[in-house]
């Protein structure tokens, strides 16, 4: 790392002159080489500064090189994520002075869980290393890890102490990812025919990302609609993947957010390259791209599914390129449609069967025809679509046995699980339904519950308002012919 302790001297003074002495870090900011710049370094103490957060010692020293303590760490995290309430929770640690300047920060991070206190002793003169300091902001920052990976990658890659500058430069890059109910739009881009990028000033509160509200706060002309809730972008503040209804190539849309003008942008004429369609059952097929081919699910890039996509997780840039690679990105697949036609037929919409996206470690979306249509055999289908390009868009439908329900349980009065006689994988209990008889003729009905299949077990719901009779005995079989003709016994306990 660059000694630049002295220049960035008399700026720091300047920004922390009168407040409470905390020793000061440098910090930097990634660029292309994500290695540490000065410029950056000054820019993210400038800003640490003039919120309070960081400051200098009373005597005008920085040490920036220095190995950042626990009890420095301890007051910077409870000063950037405004930590408060946690403390009275926590017992004395048999290593802190109850009088220390440190002490009541080392009780809040220790009582929230996100410095680790063991045997009742904090050890505030200890130190921390890189990968100890991305799993504390991370729990402080309620962000996934992947993000805070990324943002940390220019920081020293060895082994040793972080210094006050490396914590510096990672708590300013947290503090402007905290989540705020004021974010404002700043930029809308369209990225494809069904995906927008829209970049706030601040990260959108959970209650601001969730659908119904959603739906609320982005109001689009021209028709154009919200299809699906914004997802962040792994690795970015607060650039989200917004996902929208086809849009018209050529056609320039107003954005309104929460009832403030947000932009422009003007219709994509890109799609998506997907490619081939193929049959998965009787009445499901699939649309498979590759990300070989630079196209990738969004399950792979956004900030909620990093932890459950692991290893396959990783980073988009701002212009979408990762490892040299531009990548298209396949936003939700809630609401869409593409149209199917049989050779010398009509055509018939299948809607998209949800959950199914990128399922087992794949990246082929399933799509259904209307209730009681299935593909007939020897017939070849062709499958066109708006906002995908298929490059091998047809198939010889063949006819494909479907699997049997050989077992259901009772889970609870008002969920049971059905197995099947092999793993079908989610395109197949997506969507489907079973019926429950009594020995009197009394029917209930039972929804597959998505994404709770565990192998040839999936969990299914009752309906609304209805409820196993406990003692009684029900025959399960298909609603529609999912699993043929299959029956099997289910008894209430």
């Amino acid at each position: 790392m660059n000694k630049h302790a002295n220049k960035l001297a008399g700026l720091i003074l300047a920004a922390a002159l009168g407040t409470a002495a905390l020793p000061l870090g440098a910090v930097h900011a990634a660029d292309d080489s994500r290695a540490l710049g000065e410029g950056d370094i000054s820019q993210a103490v400038r800003q640490l500064s003039q919120l309070h957060i960081m400051q200098g010692y009373e005597d005008g020293s920085l040490a920036v090189e220095q190995p950042v303590t626990r009890a420095e760490l301890a007051k910077l995290l409870a000063l950037t994520f405004n930590l408060q309430g946690a403390d009275q929770a926590q017992q004395g640690f048999t290593d802190v002075n109850p009088q220390a300047w440190f002490s009541k920060y080392a009780a809040e991070v220790a009582a929230q869980g996100i410095m680790q206190a063991n045997d009742d002793r904090f050890e505030p003169r200890g130190t921390v290393t890189k990968t100890e300091l991305v799993q504390i902001v991370t729990k402080a920052l309620m962000r996934d890890a992947k993000s805070v990976e990324y943002w940390a990658e220019s920081l020293d890659p060895g082994s040793g102490p972080v210094t006050r500058g490396e914590t510096a430069y990672l708590l300013n890059m947290a503090q402007q990812a905290i989540p705020s109910d004021k974010a404002k739009i700043t930029s809308i881009r369209s990225l494809n025919a069904i995906t927008l990028i829209v970049t706030f000033d601040a990260p959108l509160t959970a209650d601001n990302e969730a659908f119904t509200k959603a739906k609320e706060d982005f109001a689009f002309t021209g028709g154009l609609t919200l299809t699906n809730l914004p997802r962040l972008k792994t690795g970015s503040i607060a650039t989200y993947i917004v996902p929208t209804s086809v849009q018209q190539p050529g056609v320039q849309y107003s954005l309104t957010y929460r009832g403030a003008n947000a932009g422009t942008f003007t219709g994509n004429a890109d799609k998506l390259n997907m490619t081939e369609a193929r049959q998965v059952t009787n009445d499901t097929f699939e649309l498979e791209s590759l990300q070989a081919n630079g196209v990738v699910d969004y399950g792979y890039v956004i900030s909620a599914y990093s932890t459950g996509r692991g290893a396959d997780a990783f980073v988009l840039d701002e212009n979408n390129r990762a490892n040299g690679k531009t990548y298209q990105i396949i936003s939700s697949g809630q609401a869409r449609e593409v149209t199917i036609t049989p050779e010398g037929g009509q055509p018939m919409v299948a809607k998209y069967v949800p959950f199914t996206q990128s399922t087992d470690g794949r990246q082929e979306p399933k799509f259904r025809l209307p209730e009681g249509k299935t593909l007939t055999p020897g017939v070849t289908y062709t499958v066109t679509s708006d906002w995908a390009q298929i490059e091998r868009p047809s198939f010889v439908a063949q006819s494909i046995a479907p699997l049997d329900i050989v077992g259901a349980e009772a889970m609870s009065e008002t969920s049971i699980t059905v197995t099947l006689s092999e793993d079908p994988g989610d395109e197949l209990f997506s969507g489907r339904s079973v019926e429950l008889t009594d020995a009197e003729g009394h029917k209930l009905t039972a929804a597959y519950k998505y994404s709770s299949r565990k192998g040839a077990v999936g969990i299914f719901d009752l309906a609304p308002d209805s409820k196993l009779v406990k003692g009684t005995t029900y025959s399960v079989t298909p609603v529609g012919e999912w699993a043929g003709s299959s029956r099997t016994p289910l008894t209430a306990n």
